[in-house]
């Protein structure tokens, strides 16, 4: 939101709520919008965006945090192939 921007707020009582919830929680996160709701003319909840800082790196973007002789990837690769290798106890012959 803008600075100086009053927010887009909306009243709902909670019976239709209940009914539209999917439908106010996209206006919400998608739309920016504030849900009051109300019981009886009273209002007893809020439905806010949430700030989410866009700008902080995800994990699946993060580059060069490890160096390519890592011992880390050693472990991987010895857990793969013992996976390669490895045969599941229902499928050994059984010992009699």
């Amino acid at each position: 939101m803008q600075e100086g921007q009053m927010p887009n707020i909306t009243t709902i009582n909670v019976a239709d709520a209940k009914r539209h919830f999917a439908d106010l929680l996209g206006r919400v996160a998608y739309g920016g919008e504030t849900i009051t709701i109300t019981r009886r003319g009273k209002p007893m909840a809020r439905l806010v965006p949430i700030d989410v800082d866009t700008t902080a790196p995800h994990v699946a973007d993060v580059q060069g945090w490890l160096e390519d002789d890592a011992p880390f990837f050693t472990t991987i690769d010895t857990i793969v192939a013992d996976r390669e290798t490895h045969r599941p106890r229902a499928l050994r012959p059984a010992d009699h």
